[in-house]
């Protein structure tokens, strides 16, 4: 039962997650910290962050860590697939009718109509990851002691790190996982 059920979420998520991985990230969330109870919101955000620095697309590789943690390895091949497959069947239909129709103005609006459903699609993804990383409750606090505070030094190094100073993204990676090892323990958190 456990597998149907991983299947029929990842293949929502991967039906539904117009616009690339970032997208999904809201849908995931909603199906595996939500819908279903599988992981809290810290081990999604915490899965989140090891497939995006895992080579391939970020929702698959969700999907994939998601169906290890919720049912090991079949679990893992059973979420994957059902992520995937939306996405093959969908892309060979739609390159057909785009290179049937790709010069009517219609289709043209069409596309320009999808972009601003995605930018804000992957603004809430990144809002959602940025609450859950500097507050501890993952929501605005009602209180200085909802801050985390490493989260936000750490944060706020990060930011400086790429814009600033123009650091290799690997780089800011390695540094803020350093800093999050040092920091946290020595913190108690």
């Amino acid at each position: 039962m456990i597998y149907l059920q991983l299947f029929l979420s990842m293949f929502q998520i991967g039906l539904f997650s117009v616009g690339g991985g970032y997208v999904a990230i809201p849908l995931i969330q909603h199906q595996v910290v939500e819908l279903h109870g599988w992981l809290t919101a810290t081990e999604f955000t915490d899965i989140i962050t090891i497939a995006e620095m895992t080579p391939g697309p970020i929702a698959i590789n969700s999907a994939t860590f998601v169906g290890i943690r919720v049912a090991g390895i079949p679990g893992a091949l059973v979420a994957t697939f059902g992520c995937v497959l939306p996405s093959c069947c969908i892309v060979l239909v739609l390159a057909r009718i785009y290179y049937k129709y790709r010069s009517l103005e219609g289709m043209r609006r069409i596309l320009s109509g999808l972009r601003p459903a995605v930018v804000g699609m992957i603004a809430s993804a990144g809002l959602s990851i940025l609450l859950l990383a500097l507050f501890v409750q993952g929501r605005l606090p009602q209180s200085p002691a909802d801050l985390n505070l490493p989260g936000v030094l750490i944060f706020a190094a990060a930011l400086v790190g790429l814009r600033r100073f123009r650091l290799s993204p690997l780089r800011v990676m390695a540094g803020t996982g350093l800093a999050g090892l040092i920091l946290y323990p020595l913190l108690g958190l």
